[in-house]
């Protein structure tokens, strides 16, 4: 009943806007105040209750596939219990809670005779029989050293792992909130562009006699990464994927325990080979070891290949112009007893994404497993035989169902989570489902845009725009996935009286190939600014109902950078910007993303002082309120106050909202994801005024 009231509310809220508009443009009958509070209701729902998030389905596969482990309450005792069902008929028995369940652990013995376990700084090993434990590696003495990426030998004998030594990273001051009059202070690594980044190394640890050994691989001097670090199909050599700091060289090396190193592949890119979502990165063993799969845009699309073990025979698996956009679930999916790799793939809708797979022997025809009357949004995850899944399917306008299926088949056994009570819901408070477009803004450039119109929608009238934006390399916004870009958020927006947008420029990490994504590098801000301003533009051009006159835009962390750009380089454009944890000054944001994209300023100055929006900040005419948190660990509050000194130094009025404590997302403390929401609200409603006007109302 609770649920029912907040729901109403929604309508309430929508009944009230469809009185505001008139044949003479908006009229304000209800104060924005007024609007404002009657948001609330529906902004605690979704943010304090989480009545629009999917339940997820939580289940592991048994290693021999024949069923599924899902932890449940007993409706009973109330009491934690783990449940057993078979695939096939659905039949379910309790596990045995003193004995392992078949299940995945890579933290357990290949022959589950002994566990690795973390304890503070190092690791232990824990005998699973007695319970003994004894040291593995030793506490280290040096605070800013950890152990990662451990994992055990095919033998069980030897234990792989990288030491990450950040010590010679420098440190920031941060106050901690303990005394109000007094606070603490504590100082935390931050490796800044251009800085010392944390050196890593390679070591192999005999669980014997707990002699480590040490790799010879190292890295550059100013630093780099490692990707893929795995058993090379045996106990004695080791696959290691060696990154360049900037991510535009990659390498595939195989090393003998304490021996030789030998290279089995390399590429190099001009701009990177591994971008910030990392999804190139990694390597599948297949064929006894013989092979191992690895993805690469070498050749201008995102591909599979297949390459021998000592690197002399590379074989594509994926030819064509599209673009693989993620591995399948668990890690790379490999079907060798049938032949078949597994992947996701949207050839002809850059928004949507379906299960693929092609042959394992390069004879490159590529299959669609996902039925073609489910468009949308697909997730898999298979079982160890690859001959099931859990299949999640959603859109942006449809909550996720989730069924176990069969694979190739695509046959469908039985529902595991319907939603059925948040579908209920949906269908009331989604009064017009999202729509995608496209808008075409040059002869070669067209780019996705999603649009979502205000409940009293009049398509004789013109209507506000209020545009989300993030337009940097790391994620797409216009994505046909429930809950994706805020969008529940944006629909609350929209019943205000707005048309809500995001558009995905190039440069976005769009399945369009690697020219579309690459085509931001050196510099991330111009091309962004330039195209989403064209899209709005566009959008006005082709439809006759949005008001040029009033066009806002937001967007959080890179998009709270974009926003600035739009506001400072198109001012005639937008009228009212909010910029959520932005970074004003990329020359002091993190090493780890931004040298991917711009490398630092000492090769590449021309290129920072053209992505900083802090250098534009005299083209300030609209409505400014910036928004960050004191507590902010990543895009850190003194990369946005030298912004806010300089529109102060110009005399430039805008906002500025500082959360105490809070880290990038905003969240921590009681009510403050609704507060948050609630200002952009407040901001909106104040200053780019919500409802339809009439055409001759509102000049273009």
């Amino acid at each position: 009943m609770m649920r029912r009231f907040h729901v109403s509310a929604f309508f309430l809220l929508a009944a009230t806007l469809v009185a505001l508009g008139t044949n003479k443009g908006f009229t304000q009958s209800v104060s924005t105040a007024d609007l404002r509070e009657r948001s609330r209701p529906r902004l605690e729902a979704i943010y304090e209750r989480g009545e629009m998030r999917a339940k997820p389905f939580r289940a592991e596969w048994l290693l021999d596939s024949s069923g599924y482990l899902v932890r449940e309450l007993d409706e009973e005792t109330g009491k934690a219990i783990r449940v057993v069902y078979d695939a096939a008929s659905g039949k379910q028995r309790i596990a045995d809670g003193n004995k392992q369940v078949g299940v995945s652990n890579h933290l357990l013995s290949p022959d589950g005779t002994k566990r690795l376990q973390e304890d503070g700084r190092s690791w232990n090993v824990l005998d699973t029989q007695s319970g003994e434990k004894r040291k593995l590696t030793a506490e280290s003495m040096q605070p800013d050293v950890s152990y990662q990426d451990i994992s055990w030998s095919p033998d069980g004998q030897r234990v792989l792992f990288v030491e990450s030594d950040s010590s010679e990273v420098r440190t920031r001051n941060v106050i901690v909130p303990d005394d109000p009059s007094y606070p603490s202070v504590r100082k935390t690594r931050f490796a800044r562009v251009g800085t010392k980044i944390p050196s890593l190394r390679i070591g192999v640890i005999e669980i014997e006699n707990q002699q480590t050994r040490w790799s010879p691989i190292e890295l550059p001097e100013d630093g780099g990464y490692f990707g893929q670090l795995s058993w090379a199909g045996n106990s004695d050599e080791v696959l290691v994927e060696r990154i360049s700091r900037f991510r535009d060289k990659r390498e595939f090396l195989l090393a003998k325990v304490g021996g030789d190193v030998t290279s089995i592949f390399s590429e190099t890119n001009d701009a990177w080979a591994i971008g910030s979502h990392e999804i190139n990165s990694g390597a599948t063993w297949i064929d006894d070891g013989k092979r191992f799969i690895f993805l690469s845009e070498k050749d201008g699309w995102r591909q599979a290949f297949s390459i021998s073990r000592g690197g002399d025979d590379l074989r594509l698996l994926t030819p064509g112009g599209y673009d693989i956009i993620d591995r399948a679930e668990p890690n790379d999916v490999v079907d060798e007893q049938n032949g078949w790799y597994y992947f996701y793939a949207s050839p002809s809708n850059a928004t949507q994404r379906y299960l693929h797979r092609v042959p394992l022997d390069g004879s490159g025809t590529l299959e669609q497993v996902t039925p073609d009357n489910q468009p949308g949004w697909h997730e898999y995850q298979f079982s160890p035989d690859r001959k099931w899944a859990f299949h999640t399917y959603s859109t942006l306008n449809t909550p996720p169902v989730v069924d176990l299926v069969t694979i190739p088949e695509h046959r469908s056994i039985r529902t595991l989570e319907e939603n059925s009570e948040l579908r209920a819901r949906a269908d009331e408070v989604i009064a017009r489902p999202a729509e995608f477009i496209q808008l075409q803004i040059t002869k070669d450039v067209t780019v996705d845009a999603s649009m979502i119109k205000p409940r009293d929608f009049d398509e004789t009238k013109r209507h506000p725009v209020f545009v989300y934006v993030y337009g940097e390399p790391y994620l797409q916004t216009v994505l046909d996935r429930w809950g994706a870009a805020q969008v529940d958020f944006h629909r609350t927006i929209a019943d205000l009286g707005y048309i809500v947008v995001s558009i995905d420029n190039r440069g976005t990490p769009s399945p369009k190939g690697a020219a579309w994504r690459r085509s931001i590098f050196g510099s991330l801000g111009p091309l962004s600014t330039e195209e989403q301003a064209a899209a709005i533009q566009e959008l006005a051009r082709t439809r006759s109902y949005v008001d040029l006159s009033r066009v806002g835009i937001w967007g959080w962390s890179g998009g709270g950078s974009n926003t600035l750009n739009a506001l400072f380089r198109k001012p005639d454009v937008y009228q009212l910007g909010i910029a959520v944890v932005p970074k004003p000054q990329p020359h002091l944001y993190n090493a780890w993303f931004q040298e991917i994209y711009m490398r630092t300023p000492e090769v590449n100055a021309d290129g920072y002082t053209r992505s900083a929006p802090i250098g534009f900040a005299d083209g300030l005419k609209g409505k400014l309120l910036i928004m960050t948190g004191s507590g902010e660990t990543n895009t850190h509050i003194q990369i946005i106050e030298g912004l806010v000194d300089r529109l102060i130094e110009l005399g430039k009025p805008f906002d500025y909202m500082v959360y105490p404590n809070r880290d990038h997302g905003l969240r921590e403390g009681k009510g403050t994801e609704v507060h948050v929401r609630m200002l952009i609200t407040r901001y909106l409603l104040e200053n780019l005024p919500p409802g339809p006007m009439s055409m001759s109302s509102s000049p273009q």
